[in-house]
């Protein structure tokens, strides 16, 4: 289906979904309001499990609110609890997603993030590129073989560029043959949104 060229979001919610399966584990690091969770289990369908990551519990609600509207079984979660069970549905955890690999019940076979403030929320609560980075590096670590971690950045908010270079070289510096890293970006507009897409091939 045609549309905006543009639309970064989109195009990493289309790259993860041809890896991610019927049944897979998947995991969202920024639930904001759910649009990325949603697209997560559609792409796992019943049988598959979403971990949700956030830590405004604002967002955690709507999200759950959503999720349940669609006809999910959704656990939602505290921070500091013992790594998950595999199990279909969908996870929800107020907590940085920092520290989210200690919770993986399993490989995911697919991450995404979409960086930045909730939407509607408070824009003084950003991702930040020390909590970011160590989050996309869980990500390489823990990703399974075959899949992919897509992540949107917004550069054109206070702090976004700053992200977006911590980011671009995380992943230029990523030596190991078994990664490969896309980077879409629309070229005569620097202050726009673009998305990076790591696949783990081995």
């Amino acid at each position: 289906m045609k549309h905006l060229l543009t639309r970064m979001v989109q195009w990493s919610q289309e790259l993860l979904a041809e890896v991610v399966q019927s049944g897979d584990l998947v995991v969202d690091l920024t639930v904001g309001t759910g649009q990325d969770t949603s697209a997560l289990l559609q792409m796992v369908g019943e049988q598959g499990q979403v971990v949700g990551f956030d830590i405004q519990p604002q967002a955690l609600l709507a999200t759950r609110e959503r999720m349940i509207a669609a006809g999910a079984q959704v656990r939602l979660q505290q921070q500091n609890i013992q790594p998950l069970q595999r199990e279909a549905g969908i996870d929800l955890l107020q907590m940085s997603h920092a520290g989210f690999s200690a919770v993986m019940p399993a490989a995911p076979k697919g991450i995404i993030a979409n960086l930045g403030y909730l939407p509607g929320g408070d824009q003084q609560l950003v991702t930040r590129p020390e909590t970011t980075v160590a989050a996309l590096e869980q990500g390489c670590s823990v990703l399974a073989s075959g899949g992919r971690m897509t992540v949107v950045i917004y550069p054109a908010h206070p702090g976004g560029a700053e992200e977006g270079n911590a980011v671009s070289e995380l992943f230029a510096g990523l030596q190991d043959p078994g990664f490969q890293v896309l980077r879409l970006d629309v070229s005569n507009r620097p202050a726009a949104p673009f998305v990076f897409v790591l696949e783990k091939t081995d």
